[in-house]
């Protein structure tokens, strides 16, 4: 019972820290940028309706921008978590696994045949696109009646990402849309609307809630098949309720940023360091620690090259590929 109070303490402590980390995050991503903005324009643009230019950019381009880097960050960092937890797979991540890239291609097809289709719409192609990717790669894994060790899983999944962003690709220069689709590729937050965000916050707020209520069955299911069905867990149905909000967060995600890896492999990573192993308290810190890496991420792409944008993805990759590779050092004997 100590222990347990320690923890939750701790817990409460981390998650304090985090979202007062995320306000000052999301300050320097709205004072700072190719025009820098006094802070009392922020603060006027946020509490009053006063307006001037430096206002409307805030307004008009840096909230959106923020506010979809927030929930872009906390989508992946979830998602990547209940993925780790449900496969019991140290290097899962909706990128790494074929989602993203399911999406991708998903969104490629339907921006060449039906490029009249509204933003819902391409939220709906989202979805289905991650599903066929994800399913696609379990599926390869499901083919053997021994589990794929993590790293075959990854081999397994860049395997069938390279098919899905093959497709994408011969399509874009069929149809005379590779600058297009190059530009989405990189991913950024660039051109984000509020139109936008009305249609993907309700879903990634429909999967981060969903997440938390299965935290308590993700718990039990990330330490053994065995513990869960002992204990009367449904094991199908906590798997497919898992996937179906991975999916919502996923395809949340990509519709609105692009192709993106390695935030939800090393979020979940990291706040376990402070939290341990119970996905009640991963699950809500991931998105915490996902939000603030997605706005420093964002933020520094608009920094460190201005006035022009580097590829957020580049900024990303940077910190996450020798992530990658530690994640594989650290954990090696888990992958024979």
């Amino acid at each position: 019972m100590p222990q347990q109070l320690n923890q939750t303490k701790r817990f409460s402590i981390t998650l304090i820290l985090s979202l007062l980390i995320l306000l000052i995050t999301f300050t320097i991503a709205m004072i700072f940028g190719a025009a820098d903005i006094a802070i009392r324009d922020v603060l006027s643009a946020l509490f009053t309706t006063h307006t001037n230019d430096q206002i409307l950019i805030i307004r008009e381009i840096r909230l959106p921008r923020e506010i979809a880097a927030i929930f872009v960050g906390a989508a992946l960092g979830v998602a990547g978590a209940m993925m780790q937890g449900m496969t019991r797979n140290p290097l899962a991540d909706p990128g790494l696994l074929g989602l993203s890239a399911g999406a991708y291609a998903a969104l490629a097809i339907t921006s060449a045949i039906f490029p009249f289709l509204n933003y819902y719409m391409v939220m709906v192609t989202s979805f289905i696109g991650a599903a066929i990717g994800g399913g696609l790669v379990f599926g390869l894994g499901a083919i053997k009646r021994t589990q794929l060790s993590p790293v075959r899983m990854v081999i397994a999944g860049a395997a069938i990402s390279s098919f899905l962003y093959a497709i994408a690709e011969g399509i874009g220069l069929y149809f005379k849309q590779t600058k297009d689709m190059a530009m989405w590729t990189a991913g950024g937050l660039s051109g984000t609307t509020w139109s936008q965000l009305e249609i993907v916050i309700p879903f990634t707020i429909i999967g981060i809630i969903g997440a938390l209520l299965l935290s308590s069955r993700l718990t039990i299911l990330s330490l053994s098949e065995e513990v869960a069905v002992g204990l009367g867990q449904n094991i199908k149905q906590t798997r497919r309720l898992l996937f179906l909000f991975i999916i919502i967060l996923t395809g949340s995600a990509v519709a609105l940023i692009g192709n993106m890896t390695f935030i939800g492999l090393m979020i979940p990573h990291i706040v376990r360091r402070f939290v341990g192993n119970d996905y009640r308290f991963i699950i809500p810190l991931s998105a915490s620690y996902g939000a603030i890496f997605m706005v420093f991420a964002d933020t520094v792409s608009r920094l460190i090259y201005a006035p022009f944008e580097t590829p957020v993805v580049a900024i990303v990759s940077i910190f996450g590929l020798p992530f990658f590779l530690w994640v594989v050092k650290i954990k090696r004997g888990a992958f024979l």
